[in-house]
């Protein structure tokens, strides 16, 4: 079942269900599904989806961070029990040894050798991991190995 069609049956289950929290997360979800697909004006793929699920995952985990520095513990739950609704959806992500691996055949594949390469090393990244590499933590071990 195609991704957004599995989170629109999601939504009717937790509007039978009463399940408030699930019910507004996902329907933000869409809302911002839709906004991607009239702004660039065409259809959202797969992946599309899957790193528009990934933004939001990363922008409540910042809120949370912001809410527990200010001392709002309610707030901050919230945007985590939000953030793992969302993570539901995500494909499984890669263990650190496979992201290695993962990271250094693509280095091998683009030819890269110094730090001014990293660019077409984490796009090329990004086209393959559909969802399941941390970019921010490649990002990392990008760095370290172009390094050496």
């Amino acid at each position: 079942m195609p991704l957004l069609n599995q989170i629109q049956e999601d939504i009717k289950s937790a509007l039978r269900n009463q399940e408030r929290l699930k019910l507004i997360t996902l329907r933000m979800l869409v809302a911002a599904i839709q906004q991607k697909e009239i702004d660039t004006r065409e259809k959202i793929t797969e992946d599309g989806i899957l790193a528009i699920i990934e933004k939001q995952v990363q922008l409540r985990k910042e809120a949370a961070e912001q809410y527990q520095a200010a001392d709002r513990l309610e707030l901050f739950e919230k945007e985590n029990e939000e953030a793992n609704i969302l993570k539901l959806y995500l494909p499984e992500k890669l263990d650190d040894q496979a992201m290695v691996t993962i990271i250094e055949n693509t280095i091998a594949s683009v030819g890269a050798k110094t730090i001014q390469d990293m660019g077409q090393v984490m796009s090329a990244l990004k086209n393959q991991s559909q969802g399941r590499i941390d970019m921010k933590l490649a990002s990392t071990i990008v760095k370290n190995l172009l390094v050496k």
